[in-house]
């Protein structure tokens, strides 16, 4: 390469500037083949689980934010990581499927033949719901695999995938025995390049991957603060919690998942699903080990379980056997519903209810006080169907057109069809007088509906024989 200083380049500085991009070309070359790599902008999580299971209670947690907005269909959101050693930064996206099963064809837009190899799987149970926990869990991971099957994913591509997976668990090593050459964990091919490591023939441990559908699983337990009100309220023994956790572990050694129980509410194990998820997909440092003895923060990788480790909670088990029915152990309690009884309600005499309608209609209104709702100010009438009832006259208001006649006719005419007609009231006079009025009562009334149906001119004809027959009016009344 042609010096800076030479004479060429002194006489003309066109190949000078060639000399220059040569030089930054070359150094960005082994700055990208040799250096550190960068984030990948691609990855991804896919976040499934039934309805209030804690899904976007949980993805807040990893975000770093307080308040959580639940949507519906299929969530976007994304999370921020940030590596400090090599100085880069990227969004991690976050997918989160609505639990709803009319939504499960949304799985297409997110996880696909493109996101395949970048995508982690989180599967969320919640521990309020402790009965429903291992259903949950095969219903999703059915569904994912039911998915998986529809895509036109290369061959090639999905083994590969599923050998990593593989080599995940051949080569796990327990945080701290990395740095002793004489740990039986220890791999040689660890000091190997990536790509041409072989697999050490080793056999998986008894019933580990034997689903593996080539992804990254993390099943995380959610709400385990919610184990104080199972062991109060439910009666929930040591032994439920262990027979529980033996159920979900060996899950996990089938699907290859890690395990985690969180509690957003207490803040556990919230920070170490962040620090393991950006282990998983970016290879960040990670130095915790296994934790499974606080019953409500537990937290096994993946990699380190098998079914000796699980056979240790057999021991605390005396009135359930390992292998019983999940739902026979962890029974779900029978919830009683309050039945609100409606009020009785009890359907008015049909002549009493007649009689005030026909009172309101002839008296120029509804009572004074009467409003939607409340009950008549005047006092309902009493006694039995077809026994006689009394309608005071004086409350009955005439208005302007003679409508108080026509009051009197319709009570003369009730009495008729509910009481006798020779009933006299006593103290009171009867004979050629009584029938007098009455004829006359009657031959108003007939005149003043004749009126009305005519639409003549108002006539205060029944306001004059309602007062001339006032002294009689409970006479009439009981005719």
């Amino acid at each position: 390469m042609a010096s800076l200083h030479d004479k060429p380049s002194e006489e003309n500085g066109k190949p000078n500037e060639e000399d220059k991009k040569n030089l930054w070309a070359q150094i960005l070359n082994e700055v990208q083949k040799h250096g550190k790599p960068k984030l990948s902008p691609n990855k991804q999580i896919l976040v499934l689980g039934d309805n209030e299971s804690g899904k976007t209670t949980m993805v807040a947690k990893l975000q770093g934010i307080e308040n959580s907005s639940k949507g519906s269909g299929l969530e976007y959101a994304f999370i921020d990581v940030r590596d400090d050693y090599r100085d880069d930064h990227t969004r991690l996206s976050v997918w989160v499927l609505d639990g709803d099963p009319a939504h499960v064809d949304l799985l297409r837009f997110a996880l696909n033949e493109e996101t395949f190899q970048d995508t982690l799987v989180i599967l969320t149970v919640a521990m309020t719901t402790p009965w429903g926990i291992l259903e949950q869990l095969q219903h999703w991971a059915s569904v994912l695999a039911d998915h998986l099957d529809k895509l036109k994913l290369d061959v090639d591509v999905r083994q590969s995938r599923r050998q990593h997976m593989v080599k995940i668990w051949q080569e796990y090593v327990e945080p701290g025995d990395e740095l002793d050459p004489a740990s039986p964990m220890k791999r040689s091919s660890r000091n190997l390049g990536d790509e041409e490591d072989e697999f050490n023939g080793s056999p998986l441990p008894e019933g580990t991957l034997t689903n593996n559908l080539g992804l990254d699983i993390v099943v995380v337990v959610t709400k385990t603060d919610y184990i104080q009100n199972l062991e109060k309220e439910q009666d929930y023994r040591d032994e439920h919690l262990d027979f529980m956790q033996q159920w979900i572990r060996r899950f996990c050694l089938q699907y290859g998942a890690a395990l985690f129980y969180t509690s957003a509410k207490e803040d556990k194990n919230c920070d170490l699903l962040y620090k393991y998820l950006t282990h998983r997909i970016y290879g960040f440092p990670f130095h915790t080990p296994a934790l499974v003895v606080e019953k409500d923060a537990v937290f096994i990788p993946a990699g380190w379980d098998n079914v000796k480790k699980i056979s240790i909670l057999y021991e605390n088990m005396h009135s359930c056997k390992p292998d019983d029915y999940y739902r026979d152990v962890i029974v779900q309690p029978v919830t009683r519903k309050t039945v609100n009884r409606e009020t009785e309600v009890l359907a008015e005499d049909e002549q009493a209810f007649l009689t005030r309608q026909q009172q309101i209609s002839f008296g120029g209104g509804p009572p004074a006080m009467a409003r939607l709702g409340d009950t008549p100010t005047r006092p309902p009438l009493t006694g039995i169907q077809g026994s006689p009832r009394k309608l005071d006259g004086s409350k009955v208001v005439s208005s302007p057109g003679g409508e108080g006649v026509l009051a009197s006719f319709f009570n003369s005419l009730l009495h008729k069809k509910t009481g006798s007609p020779g009933g006299v009231v006593p103290g009171k006079p009867s004979g050629s007088e009584s029938l007098t009025d009455k004829v006359s009562m009657r031959s108003d009334a007939a005149a003043e509906l004749d009126r009305l149906a005519r639409g003549g001119e108002e006539t205060c004809t029944g306001q004059r024989q309602f007062k001339r027959s006032g002294l009689q009016r409970d006479g009439l009344l009981n005719q």
